[in-house]
């Protein structure tokens, strides 16, 4: 016989829970019920239970530590009985795991509807401010004119012969090990219990219609892209009675032309001419709701970052509003006048055509090519 403690997968130190756990995990993986047509996996199945046997017991343990594999050869007193005996603790719990799916589980009581979802779009000053919606949703109702019944009169709902209204069926294999009897759903009611001799014509017995429903929503302010909201009841139907499943609508917010989003905080980039970088002046910025005046230093270079604070998105649900920033853009003039173009020689020849702000840059770039 092959080694018990190689078999399980345990050393000698086992506790009585881990080598219970192991041989559960592996009678369920190599039980012949679930591998019918496998002759290996039922000659190991044979064995880890003979190998079970040996070391659940304690007196038949010390014989193998002592004996080894001969104490249980040749007729030997704490030989295998091969009947399972004292295991129905452990098979009940592999069986009742193997086949509770077939089981019935009180088929007939009140089960809530699937959820559904749905995709909205958004403008994002749909976004930022909050709207209503009216959006429509196609979805499971219940049958108005059987109340979900199925039947077009109740008393047309009989119990179902096969199964006797338990919605399962047992059947009976043979094992190597011995007769087994395992519970199926019941292919004539499909588990339901109950046979429909009239069914409902309007829903064809399903107890279901399919409708498309308008449905109310209040988007609140802030709402970002990929958003979800969940609106209690207005899912698919439920069972035997059952509450309905809920919406859950996915919220995608399309980008702007003009302003970008890091949470409730907007940017963009703001272009101003070269005089009013150099001199400095005031200009407009433009905000989610109307226009700013907002005065530009002198000498102002591009890619500075100005902030106007509490002219972001207003969260309904952070109560809170975040901050708009800009980023200066310097245009440079592309057509000139011949008068500009000599008040720029001028303004060359004054300067001497220094770029004093990055002085430092052409210092460190001669030093690199010394």
């Amino acid at each position: 016989m092959k080694d018990p403690y190689e078999l399980l997968e345990v050393d000698k130190n086992v506790t009585d829970s881990e080598l219970k756990r192991k041989y559960r995990k592996l009678a369920k993986k190599y039980h012949p019920d679930l591998n019918p047509d496998d002759e290996e996996a039922q000659e190991k199945f044979k064995e880890i239970s003979e190998a079970y046997e040996i070391l659940s017991d304690p007196q038949k343990k010390r014989q193998y530590d002592t004996y080894g594999s001969a104490a249980f050869e040749n007729g030997g007193a704490g030989g295998f009985s091969g009947d399972f005996g004292g295991f129905g603790d452990i098979f009940g719990d592999i069986f009742g795991d193997i086949f509770s799916q077939g089981r019935s589980q009180n088929r007939k009581r009140p089960r809530k509807g699937s959820d559904i979802q749905k995709v909205v779009k958004l403008t994002f000053q749909e976004s930022a401010f909050g709207i209503s919606k009216e959006i429509q949703v196609r979805r499971e109702v219940e049958c108005e004119t059987c109340h979900g019944k199925g039947a077009k009169d109740e008393s047309k709902i009989k119990t179902c012969p096969k199964c006797n209204g338990s919605g399962v069926i047992n059947n009976i294999s043979k094992t190597p090990f011995g007769t087994v009897s395992r519970q199926t759903t019941c292919d004539n009611c499909h588990g339901t219990g109950e046979i429909i001799e009239e069914k409902c014509p309007d829903c064809h017995g399903t107890g279901r219609k399919i409708k498309n429903e308008k449905i109310k929503i209040d988007i609140p302010s802030g709402v970002e892209n990929d958003s979800v909201m969940r609106v209690v009841g207005k899912g698919n139907a439920g069972e035997n009675g059952g509450s309905y499943g809920d919406l859950y609508i996915i919220l995608k917010v399309e980008e702007h032309d003009i302003f970008k989003r890091d949470g409730l905080d907007i940017y963009y980039e703001m272009p101003i001419s070269f005089v009013t970088a150099a001199l400095g002046g005031n200009i407009d910025v433009p905000t989610l709701t109307t226009t700013q005046e907002y005065h530009i230093p002198s000498g102002t270079q591009t890619g500075t970052k100005f902030r106007i604070k509490n002219e972001g998105i207003k969260s309904d649900r952070l109560k809170r509003q975040g901050d708009l920033y800009f980023y200066v853009k310097v245009i440079t003039p592309t057509k000139l006048s011949k008068e500009q173009k000599e008040k720029l020689k001028e303004f060359s020849e004054i300067s001497g055509d220094e770029v004093k702000e990055d002085r430092n840059f052409f210092e460190k770039l001669k030093d690199l090519f010394d």
